[in-house]
């Protein structure tokens, strides 16, 4: 299964022009985001990846879950997104690097949860991806596929309809994780928010 068709220069483009003031375009998001990282369910102490970060708004939701001992980290292949991030003082939460979610330079195993905001149907290779995110993930650790809002808000913002292979759909989505090392533990696909989670299989 495919992503937007996008390739990772493509990917990066897109968003290079609309970093600058990319949170001023959507700035009711802040609670969505607060929810999906309660989802994951993070205690103190504990080590976290904002896979797709952008401007790495989930960054502080994810600091005030694990802690100021516990490891936050936001990775985006974008360069003018992080430095927005950088400029709007998501320094101060965690670390941001710059790479490729589907050739991470982080240790097998390293956290205990990853949030994926907006992030699968972006990848060139979605199935590659997920298994990247699940390598450095612990086994039982958490996995959190999120949008702000649902498929079908989202399409009709964007002017057309869901297509009926869309990997975020759940009997494809649930496959897909299922051959990445995840197993599907719920999806709400509403129009409020899209939350799915997986737990990394051993």
């Amino acid at each position: 299964m495919a992503g937007t068709g996008r390739g990772r220069g493509g990917v990066r483009e897109f968003f290079a022009a609309r970093a600058a003031g990319w949170e001023e375009r959507f700035p009711d998001d802040g609670p969505a985001f607060a929810a999906a990282v309660a989802a994951l369910e993070l205690g103190a102490g504990r080590s976290a990846l904002d896979a797709g970060c952008g401007t790495a708004r989930a960054l502080p939701h994810l600091r005030d879950a694990v802690g100021p001992g516990g490891v936050v980290v936001g990775v985006d292949l974008t360069p003018e997104m992080l430095r927005e991030a950088a400029a709007l003082g998501r320094r101060a939460q965690g670390t941001l690097v710059e790479a490729d979610c589907a050739r991470l330079p982080l240790r097998s195993g390293a956290f205990d949860a990853v949030l994926a905001s907006g992030l699968v149907h972006h990848l060139p290779d979605p199935g590659a991806g997920l298994r990247e995110l699940a390598r450095v993930t612990r086994t039982g650790g958490r996995l959190a596929l999120f949008h702000p809002c649902g498929r079908a808000a989202l399409a009709a913002r964007h002017g057309h309809a869901l297509s009926p292979d869309d990997i975020r759909a759940q009997p494809q989505l649930g496959r897909l994780l299922d051959e990445s090392g995840w197993q599907l533990r719920c999806l709400d696909d509403s129009a409020a928010r899209y939350l799915a989670l997986a737990v990394r299989k051993s």
